[in-house]
């Protein structure tokens, strides 16, 4: 019988060539692609029959396992009705009495984990995905099959898992007129016009791709906010998203105008310690909850790039945090506001900033309060060091903001995959309070018990088909959602994973691909701000190198202000000898980084201005070591795309071909970042380049006379 089964699948398959369907990529990491003929039979005894209760989010966890198995096995499993046979999956929670009689670990696993394990019930074999909660169901699910797409085995299974942080949320930087800040994959996928009457498919979509990597929460608006989103008839639009989004346990959130009392409300002042103030935001908030009664709460940004805020009342962050969240309180809502934070009129260091105007304020805040940290002090840069704010302010629940669009590392047309950014940084020892405390660690550790925890990524989620703006950005949201899950993940498991659900399963595939994904990011670095420069992109629109750029309003805007450069040497001082942004961090860190002899030659820039002929561990010089740099930055880009012909024939045409037209453009713009980061640069050190390196294609006017005033992604 196993014979003759294998011998139809065979048939089936050979029926169905590779390329018989054009791929877009709208499906994702969720293909449900069937897998190859020997797995496909050892798949069959253990998914005969799925057995489920009823309620909104196991149907929806019902409906996604048959779908996937579906997919997969080519066949459906016996469906819910009858009784339990061998090889039945059975889902449920502790309310179950199947999945009670088990007396299973379920206590530990809190309101969103799940189990899977290998069991008998009524003395059939069975798989059991149960959790405490729907939800946790759900995720078991996908995390079931996960397995089936990565071809590991269903036998002897005991799997636990649940999330290290609270809050994990997408950050949509989506106006209401549907453009995205920062955004490189189209429109925003809300389409406010037809809302609430018409709910896009899409949008389901849209919550089985959060859901299926434990997202659970989205801020459906930028934060530079229109408060018009707080308006009744827009509220309306908002409920319909939560409704299609809460069997999929996502809940949405909204960015507040801090303003919104004088615009909507007719105050003549927004001051967080005046009681009408107080009352008006109490009041729409009580509102917002009549419409939408698991509302997750506010994202502020306030007092930041020409944002209102406390500040324009002479009131602390904390004032202005602490009045939304007394609010929010009753309804177990949540208050992220943002420390992104800097001003024109403060001369000092930008990396500074934050640090000095939050960290005073630890302890200030309330208990449903999340202060929203980037990654580094500076605004997403291909490589920054960690945020000093991290292990700084430990009575004050700090949550990670990630960026998931690459507003910094070339759009949608450059492959970056970010987990290894994103490794790099959660992994990084802040020595706050003792060794061992990484950046990963306190998100994890509440300041308290019940102190909520979390994690934000910026979206890179659009209108075109494949969603992201190109097939390789798809794999930043899936490795976001991994993160915000477990801040102590790895990269490159991450990138296997969705290497394998999104090209398929076979090792001639996926191990270039993911070798590719995992020099990517340093590639970038390479051709655009090697050895810790950094904010080195045209200004506004940050598409392109723009290192001779010192002409405008405001000291922080020009990328002059960050290298430094001069006929001496490059690179900002922020050691005790200059802005001492070092002292920032805990002193084992600042002696690392404040060290010339110690600091990773990856910051030394960003620490250090050092002399032209200043000798690296490699033995070059600091002006030959760029040059080096900047042409492996562009050789790894070659490289890349080498490696990418070779998969011609393994891959879907259309997919193929996109990735192919991109990387063609990824070669072609880092020629274009190294040749004029070098021209200038040289036209400053006044150095010879290297033997063995070539000079740039074009003298330095040629460059500076490019103009794109369309890039995308600028703000509105």
């Amino acid at each position: 019988m196993r014979r003759f089964l294998a011998l139809l699948l065979l048939l089936l398959s050979a029926a169905t060539p590779l390329g018989a369907h054009a791929e877009t990529g709208y499906d994702l990491w969720l293909r449900y692609q069937p897998v190859e003929d020997e797995w496909r039979v050892r798949y069959a005894a253990a998914t005969a029959q799925v057995i489920a209760p009823s309620s909104p989010a196991i149907d929806v966890a019902f409906d996604e396992l048959i779908r996937g198995l579906e997919g997969l096995l080519g066949r459906a499993p016996t469906r819910r009705d009858g009784a339990i046979g061998d090889g039945a999956i059975v889902l449920g929670t502790e309310k179950s009495p199947r999945i009670a009689s088990l007396g299973l670990p379920l206590a530990r696993l809190g309101n969103e984990g799940y189990l899977i394990r290998s069991a008998t019930i009524e003395g059939k074999r069975v798989t059991v995905i149960a959790a405490n909660r729907d939800v946790g169901v759900l995720y078991g699910v996908f995390r079931f099959l996960k397995l089936i797409q990565t071809r590991q085995s269903l036998d002897a299974l005991d799997i636990t898992d649940a999330p290290k942080l609270q809050v994990r949320v997408l950050n949509h930087w989506d106006n209401l007129d549907r453009h995205v800040e920062r955004g490189y994959a189209g429109q925003s996928i809300w389409d406010w016009q037809k809302l609430p009457g018409y709910k896009d498919p899409r949008y389901t979509d849209y919550a089985r791709a959060n859901a299926s990597i434990g997202i659970n929460g989205t801020v459906l608006t930028n934060v530079n906010a229109n408060a018009d989103v707080l308006r009744p008839e827009w509220l309306e639009k908002v409920k319909a998203l939560a409704e299609v989004f809460r069997p999929y346990g996502i809940k949405v959130y909204l960015t507040a105008r801090f303003s919104a009392p004088i615009e909507l409300g007719g105050l003549k002042t927004a001051d967080p310690l005046d009681p009408q103030v107080a009352a008006w935001w109490k009041a729409k908030i009580d509102e917002i909850y009549r419409v939408i009664p698991d509302f997750g709460g506010l994202l502020v940004k306030a007092n930041s790039e020409g944002q209102p805020g406390p500040n324009d009342y002479k009131r602390t962050h904390a004032d202005g945090a602490n009045m939304l969240a007394d609010a929010l309180a009753p309804h177990g809502g949540t208050l992220m506001w943002r420390a992104f934070v800097y001003a024109a009129e403060n001369p000092d260091d930008r990396h500074k900033q934050a640090y000095t105007e939050f960290q005073p304020l630890d302890g200030k805040f309330r208990d449903n309060v999340l202060v929203q940290v980037k990654n580094g002090a500076i605004d997403f840069q291909p490589r920054e060091p960690f945020h000093p704010l991290f292990g700084a302010m430990p009575k004050t629940p700090l949550m990670m903001e990630f960026q998931i669009t690459k507003e910094y590392l070339g759009f949608a047309t450059h492959l970056a995959y970010l987990g290894t950014m994103w490794e790099e940084v959660l992994e990084a020892d802040t020595f706050r309070p003792r060794k061992g405390s990484t950046v990963a660690k306190i998100l994890e550790t509440p300041v308290e018990a019940g102190a909520v925890t979390g994690m934000a990524g910026v979206a890179n989620i659009g209108s075109d088909m494949n969603w992201t703006g190109s097939q390789f950005d798809q794999a930043n949201w899936y490795a976001f959602g991994r993160f915000a899950w477990d801040p102590d993940a790895q990269a490159e498991p991450i990138a296997r994973d969705w290497a394998a659900m999104t090209w398929g399963g076979d090792p001639a595939v996926t191990r270039p691909v993911v070798a590719m994904m995992m020099g990517s990011r340093e590639a970038v670095v390479d051709y655009m701000t090697p050895l810790g420069l950094g904010h080195l992109m045209a200004t506004g629109h940050h598409y392109g190198p723009g290192p001779w750029v010192a002409d405008l309003a405001r000291p922080e805007w020009n990328p002059a202000y960050y290298h430094k450069a001069d006929a001496v040497g490059i690179g900002f001082d922020r050691t005790a000898k200059g802005t001492n942004a070092v002292a920032q961090y805990a002193r084992p860190v600042a002696a690392q980084f404040g060290d010339l002899k110690r600091v990773p030659d990856a910051l030394l820039l960003w620490f250090h201005h050092v002399p032209w002929e200043h000798r690296m561990r490699s033995g070059r010089s600091v002006w030959e070591e760029l040059v080096v740099r900047y042409d492996r930055g562009v050789d790894a880009v070659k490289a890349m795309e080498s490696e990418w012909d070779g998969l011609k024939g393994k891959i879907d045409d259309r997919r193929w071909t996109e990735v192919r037209d991109f990387l063609s453009i990824q070669r072609q713009e880092a020629g274009w970042w190294r040749d004029a980061s070098v021209a200038y640069f040289q036209s400053v050190s006044k150095r010879p380049l290297p033997a063995g390196h070539a000079a740039p294609a074009h003298d330095l006017d040629w460059y500076k006379a490019i103009n794109t005033p369309y890039a995308p992604g600028n703000g509105k």
